[in-house]
């Protein structure tokens, strides 16, 4: 409200400023966007072209990301592991993900793993008829990028999941076990969810940023929605059009699964009151 000198009260000011102008911005931008491509030739040409990639950029993933998660999951049990040479297996998985850069984890996957991996395959197979045939080229670009994802994230869930288990009390696995509960029920029934619930905006962040870095599946040339805008781009040089509408994409995908996990941390609050 107004108050009599004329300004805007301190409550009112206070809602105001509590507002989420960020949004309003982002509404704007995309309300501007969505102008644009009913519009124009260009934007609507280029959001064709975003839209046909936007299978592969989910699909990868909606793969990688649950693998990613299992995988760190082994990785956090051996880290918290009594056993010596599981803990130091684990610590050198963790290492070597973490210090080594995601573009140069996936070349190594993709161009020297795979190689050694189909000669190995030669190898043991012998003159197997379904190995002997099998070549570097069969195994597609997208697994290869995928593959190196969930090496990648997979550390990144190994710690996150690490601090998660080692942020519970001794007491709850003590109580699980007096329960009559084996050390592996009480690890599933009773540690994990919890460890899963307390890290969960951090997994929720690892998701948006997992979606950020499919866009490396384009240096393979795999038909993301990032090389559709470069290909796009390259072919008619409208390159301002393309990345803008691009970044534009992105932010609008990471945007809803931030939402979305915004709406699933209140779920498991409700649950937890």
């Amino acid at each position: 409200m107004i108050g009599p000198d004329g300004h805007l009260s301190p409550g009112r000011l206070g809602r105001m400023a509590r507002a989420p102008w960020w949004l309003l911005a982002l509404g704007l931008a995309v309300t501007l966007f969505t102008w644009k491509a009913a519009t124009s030739e260009v934007y609507a040409q280029i959001l064709r072209r975003l839209l046909s990639g936007l299978g592969v950029t989910l699909a990868v993933t909606a793969v990688a990301f649950p693998l990613a998660i299992g995988l760190g999951l082994l990785a956090a049990l051996g880290l918290v592991s009594p056993h010596p040479a599981r803990r130091n297996l684990a610590m050198l998985y963790v290492q070597v993900a973490r210090g080594v850069p995601i573009l140069v984890q996936i070349f190594i996957v993709a161009f020297v793993v795979v190689h050694l991996g189909v000669e190995a395959l030669h190898w043991a197979g012998g003159s197997w008829a379904a190995v002997a045939g099998l070549r570097d080229s069969d195994v597609p670009m997208v697994a290869r990028v995928v593959a190196a994802l969930v090496f990648a994230y997979g550390a990144f869930e190994a710690e996150t999941l690490r601090g998660g288990l080692t942020s519970l009390s001794r007491g709850q696995a003590e109580a699980a076990r007096a329960l009559g509960l084996s050390q592996r029920q009480a690890l599933v029934r009773v540690l994990l969810p919890q460890t899963f619930r307390r890290v969960l905006p951090t997994l929720g962040n690892d998701l948006i940023s997992l979606l950020k870095d499919s866009s490396l599946v384009s240096v393979l040339g795999v038909r993301d929605i990032t090389q559709e805008a470069r290909l796009y781009a390259s072919a008619t040089f409208n390159f301002t059009e393309s990345f803008t509408l691009l970044a534009l994409f992105y932010l609008a995908l990471t945007l809803l699964l931030a939402l979305g996990v915004k709406a699933l941390e209140g779920r498991y609050r409700q649950h937890a009151a």
